[in-house]
This record gives C-alpha cells, sequence and structure tokens, in this order.
C-alpha cells in the first residue's frame, strides 16, 4: 500500500503556501522595489539552505465534500537556514498576506521559531515587515470581543538576548510589537525610505494629534537611525541590509557557550602603520580622524562599524586582530571634541553589553576629555546615562585593553577600564590625564590669585606654563601611574599580542552572564 496520493496532497498544498498572497499583491510588492519574505530569505541564506516550518499552516476552505477549495498561507514564513555555513533560525513576515497584520497569522510560529532558536542555541534572524502584534481593529468583528493586552512567550525574548545573537531588519513599515521587537535586538538595521518604524502609524497618530504626518516623517530612517537611536545601521537597498547581516553575525559566535569564530587573517601582525606617529596633532584642540586610527591597528577591511548615527562622539563597532573577533570602541573628536553625551553613553552601554554576552574582547582607543558639559546636556541627563555606561563597563567580565591616545579625563575618562580588576593600559606619547585639563583647571583652582593679579590673563597664562610640565606621560609613568608608555607604531603588534592571550582567558569563562543584556 502506498501513500503516494498523500505526498501529492503535501506538495500541492506547499506549492499553494508559495503563493503567499497571489500574484497580484506579489507584483504590487515588486513594483513598490521590494522583495517579498520568501525571495528575501533566498538571497540571505546560503543557496538551497532553508529549510521551512510549518509550511502547511493557513486558512484554508474546504467543499462540502471535504475537498480543499482554497488555501491562504499565514503570512509568517519560518524556517532554518545557513548564512555563511552557519546554522541559524530566520523568520520573516509576508506583507502580500493582510500586510503582515498579526491577525492573518496562524498559530504562534514566530513564538515557535524563537523557541527553536533558543534551545537548539541557534542565532535568530527576524525580517519585520508588518505589525507582528495583536492585529488590526478587524480583530473585533472576527471574534466577536477585544481581549486585555499580554506579551505572551517574551521571557523566551528576554532569554534570548542572554544566549544567543538576535539580528531584526526592518524591511518595510513597522508599528506597535513589530517595532518593539526591533529593538530587543542586538543588532537592527532599516532600509532607507523604505522602512519605517513607530510605536504607531500614521493614521493613528492623524486621529490622535489632529495633523496628517508622512510615514517617513514620523518614523522613518533618518530619525531612528541618527536621531533617537532606536535602531543601528542605516543601509540603502534590501541587498545591503543582507550583506550587513551576514557581515555582523561573521563576528558573533554560534551562542554564548562558543567562542567567538577566528578567521585567517593574512595582515602581518609585526605591520607597524606610520602614520600613527603623527596622527594625533600638538594642538590638542585640533581634531583628527579617529578612524583612520582604527583601520591602521586591525586587521585590514575588517572594521565593522555599529550605530555610526547615533551618538557620534563615541565611535563602536567589530573588528579583527589577526583573525581574532573584537569589539572597539574610540572617542571622536570630530564630534563634542570626543566629549561623552547623553546619546553616546547610551551607545556605550548597549555595545559594551554586547561584547560581554559575546565574549568579544574589548579594544578602547581613549581621547577623552569627560562628560559633555552644560545646559543641554544636563537637560539631556547625561550624569545619569554617563552613569550607567560606566556601570556597563566595570559589570563587564571580558579581557579589556585600553589605548590612551591622547586626552583622558573625569569620571568619564575614569571609566577607560575597570579599576578594580587588572587594567592593561597603554598609553602613546601623546596621552594627557587628570581630573581637569590644565587649560580650565587652573581658572576653577587659583580662581583668587588670578583675579588678584595686576594682569590676571598672564597670571593665569604663567600658572598654566608652570604646571605643564607636570602633564607628561613620562611623569606619570615614573610613578608607575600608566604601566607602559609606547611608540604609537608599536600598538598593533602589542595588542595582536594581547588578543591571542585574551582568547585563552575567554575559553575558560564561555556561558551566559548573570544578567540580562540591556536592549
Amino acid at each position: 500500500m502506498s501513500w503516494q496520493d498523500e505526498v501529492d496532497e503535501l506538495r500541492r498544498r506547499e506549492e499553494l503556501a508559495k503563493q503567499m498572497g497571489g500574484d497580484e499583491r506579489i507584483q504590487r510588492q515588486h513594483d513598490n522595489g521590494r522583495l517579498t519574505v520568501r525571495e528575501r530569505i533566498d538571497v540571505l541564506a546560503d543557496d538551497n539552505s532553508f529549510h521551512e516550518i510549518g509550511a502547511l499552516a493557513g486558512k484554508a476552505r474546504y467543499s462540502e465534500d471535504g475537498e480543499l477549495e482554497s488555501f491562504t498561507p499565514s503570512n509568517f514564513v519560518l524556517g532554518t537556514a545557513r548564512i555563511n555555513g552557519r546554522r541559524v533560525v530566520i523568520g520573516g513576515d509576508d506583507f502580500t498576506v493582510r500586510g503582515g497584520a498579526a491577525d492573518a497569522k496562524v498559530g504562534d510560529k514566530s513564538g515557535y521559531g524563537e523557541q527553536y532558536a533558543l534551545e537548539m542555541r541557534m542565532p535568530l534572524v527576524r525580517l519585520i515587515d508588518g505589525s507582528g502584534g495583536g492585529g488590526s481593529v478587524k480583530t473585533l468583528e472576527i471574534v466577536g470581543h477585544s481581549y486585555v493586552p499580554a506579551l505572551h512567550g517574551f521571557e523566551t525574548t528576554m532569554q534570548l538576548m542572554g544566549q544567543v545573537p538576535v539580528v531584526c531588519a526592518c524591511m518595510g513599515s513597522v508599528a506597535g510589537l513589530g517595532a518593539v521587537r526591533t529593538t530587543i535586538s542586538h543588532f537592527s538595521l532599516m532600509i532607507k525610505e523604505t522602512s519605517q518604524l513607530f510605536v504607531a502609524g500614521p493614521p493613528v497618530v492623524e486621529r490622535g494629534f489632529g495633523k496628517p504626518v508622512g510615514k517617513n516623517e514620523l518614523g522613518g530612517s533618518q530619525i531612528h537611525a541618527h536621531g533617537s537611536g532606536a535602531v543601528d545601521n542605516e543601509v540603502e537597498t534590501e541587498q545591503e541590509a543582507f550583506d550587513t547581516i551576514r557581515n555582523f553575525l561573521s563576528y558573533l559566535p554560534q551562542n554564548v557557550w562558543q567562542p567567538p569564530p577566528r578567521i585567517e587573517s593574512d595582515d602581518s601582525v609585526e605591520r607597524r602603520d606610520e602614520s600613527l606617529l603623527s596622527v594625533i596633532p600638538r594642538d590638542r584642540r585640533q581634531m583628527y580622524q579617529i578612524r583612520e586610527v582604527i583601520h591602521a591597528i586591525v586587521d585590514a577591511e575588517s572594521f565593522f562599524e555599529i550605530n555610526p548615527g547615533y551618538g557620534e562622539s563615541l565611535v563602536v563597532g567589530l573588528a579583527r586582530l589577526d583573525g581574532y573577533a573584537i569589539g572597539i570602541m574610540a572617542n571622536d573628536t570630530c564630534h563634542h571634541g570626543g566629549a561623552v553625551n547623553a546619546s553616546a553613553s547610551e551607545k556605550m552601554m548597549r555595545f559594551v553589553d554586547l561584547c560581554d554576552t559575546f565574549h568579544l574582547p574589548m579594544l578602547n582607543l581613549v581621547d577623552n576629555p569627560g562628560f559633555l558639559i552644560g545646559s543641554e546636556a544636563e537637560e539631556e541627563g547625561t550624569v545619569r546615562l554617563g552613569s550607567r555606561a560606566l556601570m556597563a563597563c566595570y559589570q563587564a567580565t571580558i579581557p579589556w585593553v585600553s589605548v590612551i591616545i591622547r586626552r583622558c579625563y573625569g569620571v568619564a575618562g575614569a571609566g577607560h577600564g575597570n579599576a578594580d580588576r587588572l587594567n592593561l593600559r597603554y598609553a602613546w606619547p601623546s596621552a594627557d590625564w587628570g581630573s581637569l585639563p590644565i587649560e580650565g583647571g587652573v581658572q576653577a583652582a587659583y580662581r583668587r590669585d588670578i583675579e588678584a593679579a595686576d594682569n590676571p590673563d598672564a597670571r593665569r597664562r604663567e600658572l598654566e606654563d608652570m604646571l605643564e610640565q607636570y602633564r607628561s606621560p613620562f611623569r606619570t609613568a615614573e610613578a608607575f601611574g600608566i604601566e607602559e608608555v609606547i611608540d604609537p607604531r608599536d600598538t598593533r603588534p602589542l595588542i595582536c599580542d594581547w588578543v591571542e592571550l585574551a582568547y585563552d582567558i575567554t575559553a575558560t569563562q564561555l556561558g551566559p552572564k548573570s544578567r540580562t543584556p540591556r536592549p
């Protein structure tokens, strides 16, 4: 006896599922310059690696004799796949079926995907293109009653953040729980002019505030990748989004029980970049390009910047040293002189949590004049957010090395490393540190002396010149206040030597942290 008839029926239903919302809606998706969810998965995943889960879930209509007359698939596509050879769970909304609205979903495929990723310890990739929440008000008509909101399965969502990499791509207009899911991730992105993210969309906002608002005006990528910092990166196209996801995952381990992957590198660990000898201006007020410093130290073409449009006085990203994946933080003097403001503090906190969760050793390039001062900084709560960022640094247990390349001042500067652990530090000859810069500190410390002088400006300059001799890093090294002052050109060889030791340590510290990372 054969079950061929049933297998044939299985294949027929699978083909019906692949038709999604029908030719007309698929064409509309393409006319808007967007791929369907199945096309997105095909592009993102390695060739022929996607194995679908729940393909038969949907809404069927049967004839009186029990024959299938029509089938509308669930608008959430789920499965496992490989990205760069590694297994991942991929889930994505099908916008061609009820615009990705949650009330068109069948069963909790999204929740199943999260549980699968959690228990099988696999990275989770979400391609979000709909509301993803409780659905539209049409749900009331369908079920005949309303409901009390509840976040079923949210415990799993939080557990994921502490165990496996979670990547979210906002592929279209995303509202409600879909927007929340985008932000509860280790890395998120939006597509310029294509993606929007909001708590509630334009129709709801117009009804509430009495005036119309455009989608991009309300929640476009220019807002969330640059202003609010709700998402990490902005890309130009869907293809760039998929390339970015693959690149990000290449730095991270499969889960917290594994070390980050190492790749072969042909960039010599002994490379000494001559540009580092002169990159720091002697005029302390002069800016320079910190990304040039980063590229001169890390493996060639390995720097992957995260959240470049937000908290711009702090540059963060992933990179490689001798093929080993690391996290890197650096102050950018082109924005607020490198001072840490509220947004940079939040950015630091999230990035340190990411690196700590996935055992990525941290390289901190320090040119930190302190927390940003002024009325605006106070209004933004810089001190509170800055304190949380310092707590994240001190709670981190990853190997950490700091290279003080110029300024290191105040409480913010003190957070360059954990002074209560092995505080591994190098300093360049250009290093300059203390509670306050001499230039401003003299005015505060010697105020009466300066005011009493016949020529206050001359007296102030005299005091500054007198104190100048004490700011030399060599004076600090004599007191063992800094462990090593190095030739800037030796930075890469020294840090490459450190990262090998760091990974030896990391191998003894694998597993989840005792806290849930902050999204």
